[in-house]
Protein backbone atom coordinates (compact mmCIF):
# COMPACT_ATOMS: atom_id res chain seq x y z
CA UNK A 1 0.00 0.00 0.00
CA UNK A 2 1.87 3.03 -1.28
CA UNK A 3 0.97 6.11 0.61
CA UNK A 4 0.85 7.79 -2.71
CA UNK A 5 -0.86 5.86 -4.64
CA UNK A 6 -4.68 6.85 -5.99
CA UNK A 7 -7.11 4.14 -4.41
CA UNK A 8 -10.84 3.74 -4.86
CA UNK A 9 -12.93 2.08 -2.26
CA UNK A 10 -15.91 0.37 -3.84
CA UNK A 11 -18.91 -0.68 -2.82
CA UNK A 12 -21.88 -2.64 -4.56
CA UNK A 13 -25.60 -3.52 -3.41
CA UNK A 14 -27.51 -5.91 -5.02
CA UNK A 15 -30.83 -6.78 -5.34
CA UNK A 16 -30.91 -10.54 -5.56
CA UNK A 17 -28.58 -13.81 -5.08
CA UNK A 18 -27.28 -13.29 -8.40
CA UNK A 19 -23.66 -11.48 -8.62
CA UNK A 20 -25.04 -9.69 -11.39
CA UNK A 21 -27.97 -7.99 -9.69
CA UNK A 22 -26.04 -4.84 -8.64
CA UNK A 23 -28.76 -2.38 -8.14
CA UNK A 24 -26.62 0.83 -6.09
CA UNK A 25 -22.73 1.26 -6.61
CA UNK A 26 -20.80 4.00 -4.79
CA UNK A 27 -16.80 5.02 -5.12
CA UNK A 28 -14.68 6.99 -3.37
CA UNK A 29 -11.59 8.20 -4.27
CA UNK A 30 -8.35 8.66 -2.05
CA UNK A 31 -5.38 10.63 -3.07
CA UNK A 32 -2.76 10.50 -0.66
CA UNK A 33 -4.38 10.57 2.47
CA UNK A 34 -7.38 12.78 1.02
CA UNK A 35 -10.78 11.79 -0.23
CA UNK A 36 -11.34 13.78 -3.52
CA UNK A 37 -13.97 12.37 -5.16
CA UNK A 38 -17.19 10.64 -4.23
CA UNK A 39 -20.06 8.98 -6.55
CA UNK A 40 -22.73 7.05 -6.27
CA UNK A 41 -24.76 5.35 -9.11
CA UNK A 42 -28.51 3.88 -9.04
CA UNK A 43 -28.53 0.91 -11.66
CA UNK A 44 -31.26 -1.19 -13.40
CA UNK A 45 -30.87 -5.05 -12.50
CA UNK A 46 -31.67 -7.30 -14.92
CA UNK A 47 -34.43 -9.07 -13.16
CA UNK A 48 -37.46 -7.27 -11.03
CA UNK A 49 -36.99 -9.33 -7.72
CA UNK A 50 -35.93 -7.39 -5.11
CA UNK A 51 -34.88 -10.13 -2.36
CA UNK A 52 -32.26 -7.06 -0.61
CA UNK A 53 -34.48 -4.36 -0.29
CA UNK A 54 -34.89 -4.95 3.58
CA UNK A 55 -31.33 -4.25 3.94
CA UNK A 56 -30.70 -1.43 1.94
CA UNK A 57 -34.06 0.25 1.14
CA UNK A 58 -33.88 0.30 -3.08
CA UNK A 59 -36.68 -0.84 -4.78
CA UNK A 60 -37.52 -1.82 -8.12
CA UNK A 61 -39.46 1.40 -8.83
CA UNK A 62 -36.34 3.26 -7.76
CA UNK A 63 -34.27 1.78 -10.54
CA UNK A 64 -36.57 0.91 -13.02
CA UNK A 65 -35.25 4.13 -14.79
CA UNK A 66 -31.65 3.90 -14.37
CA UNK A 67 -29.30 2.46 -16.95
CA UNK A 68 -27.43 -0.97 -16.86
CA UNK A 69 -24.39 -1.68 -15.57
CA UNK A 70 -23.63 -1.81 -19.03
CA UNK A 71 -25.42 1.64 -19.92
CA UNK A 72 -23.55 2.60 -16.60
CA UNK A 73 -20.21 1.69 -17.70
CA UNK A 74 -18.66 4.55 -19.64
CA UNK A 75 -19.13 6.65 -16.74
CA UNK A 76 -17.85 4.04 -14.43
CA UNK A 77 -14.89 3.46 -16.17
CA UNK A 78 -12.76 6.28 -16.87
CA UNK A 79 -13.32 6.72 -13.02
CA UNK A 80 -10.94 3.67 -12.31
CA UNK A 81 -8.30 4.60 -15.17
CA UNK A 82 -5.46 5.19 -12.65
CA UNK A 83 -5.82 3.84 -9.45
CA UNK A 84 -3.64 1.53 -8.12
CA UNK A 85 -5.88 -1.02 -6.06
CA UNK A 86 -9.91 -1.15 -5.21
CA UNK A 87 -10.57 -1.64 -1.25
CA UNK A 88 -13.92 -3.13 -0.08
CA UNK A 89 -15.19 -4.32 2.73
CA UNK A 90 -15.29 -7.92 1.78
CA UNK A 91 -13.87 -7.88 -1.07
CA UNK A 92 -14.63 -11.08 -2.89
CA UNK A 93 -18.23 -10.03 -2.48
CA UNK A 94 -17.56 -6.98 -4.34
CA UNK A 95 -15.20 -8.47 -6.77
CA UNK A 96 -17.63 -10.98 -7.92
CA UNK A 97 -20.07 -8.41 -8.54
CA UNK A 98 -18.18 -6.45 -10.91
CA UNK A 99 -16.78 -9.50 -12.88
CA UNK A 100 -20.30 -10.62 -13.17
CA UNK A 101 -21.54 -7.36 -14.18
CA UNK A 102 -19.10 -6.66 -16.40
CA UNK A 103 -19.29 -10.67 -18.42
CA UNK A 104 -23.06 -10.00 -17.95
CA UNK A 105 -22.67 -7.28 -20.59
CA UNK A 106 -19.49 -8.23 -22.62
CA UNK A 107 -17.52 -5.69 -20.84
CA UNK A 108 -13.32 -6.43 -19.84
CA UNK A 109 -13.41 -6.26 -15.85
CA UNK A 110 -10.96 -3.69 -15.15
CA UNK A 111 -7.79 -5.66 -13.92
CA UNK A 112 -7.27 -3.70 -11.04
CA UNK A 113 -5.94 -5.81 -7.75
CA UNK A 114 -8.48 -5.91 -4.65
CA UNK A 115 -7.52 -4.70 -1.02
CA UNK A 116 -10.36 -6.93 1.45
CA UNK A 117 -10.77 -3.99 5.02
CA UNK A 118 -11.88 -6.75 6.52
CA UNK A 119 -8.40 -8.85 6.64
CA UNK A 120 -6.85 -5.35 6.70
CA UNK A 121 -8.88 -4.62 9.90
CA UNK A 122 -7.56 -8.21 11.44
CA UNK A 123 -4.27 -7.84 10.98
CA UNK A 124 -3.98 -4.25 12.06
CA UNK A 125 -5.96 -4.07 14.74
CA UNK A 126 -6.67 -7.72 15.44
CA UNK A 127 -10.21 -6.84 15.33
CA UNK A 128 -12.86 -9.11 15.79
CA UNK A 129 -15.70 -9.20 15.02
CA UNK A 130 -14.91 -7.58 11.71
CA UNK A 131 -18.08 -6.49 10.31
CA UNK A 132 -18.32 -2.58 8.81
CA UNK A 133 -20.28 -1.03 11.96
CA UNK A 134 -17.89 -3.20 14.07
CA UNK A 135 -14.50 -1.33 12.44
CA UNK A 136 -16.58 2.02 11.95
CA UNK A 137 -17.19 1.98 15.56
CA UNK A 138 -13.59 1.01 16.80
CA UNK A 139 -11.74 3.85 14.56
CA UNK A 140 -14.52 6.17 15.19
CA UNK A 141 -15.96 6.73 11.78
CA UNK A 142 -19.47 7.44 11.02
CA UNK A 143 -21.31 4.83 9.31
CA UNK A 144 -24.97 4.88 7.59
CA UNK A 145 -24.63 1.42 6.87
CA UNK A 146 -25.80 -0.40 3.41
CA UNK A 147 -25.34 3.18 2.02
CA UNK A 148 -23.24 2.65 -0.31
CA UNK A 149 -22.53 6.05 -0.37
CA UNK A 150 -21.43 5.97 3.40
CA UNK A 151 -19.91 2.24 3.03
CA UNK A 152 -17.34 3.34 0.83
CA UNK A 153 -16.65 5.79 2.67
CA UNK A 154 -16.33 4.30 5.70
CA UNK A 155 -14.02 1.71 3.69
CA UNK A 156 -11.79 4.35 2.45
CA UNK A 157 -11.23 5.44 5.81
CA UNK A 158 -10.30 2.34 7.04
CA UNK A 159 -7.65 2.05 4.50
CA UNK A 160 -6.27 5.91 5.39
CA UNK A 161 -6.18 4.61 9.12
CA UNK A 162 -4.20 1.80 8.47
CA UNK A 163 -1.70 3.20 6.37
Amino acid sequence: MHHKSPFIAIDFETADYQPDSACAVALVRVEGSRIVQRSHFLIRPPRQNFIFTYIHGITWEMVAGEPTFGELWPELKPLLADVKFLSAHNAPFDRGVLQSCCSAHGLRPPRIPFLCTVKLARQTWKLFPTKLPDVCNFLGIPLEHHNPASDAEACARIVIAAR
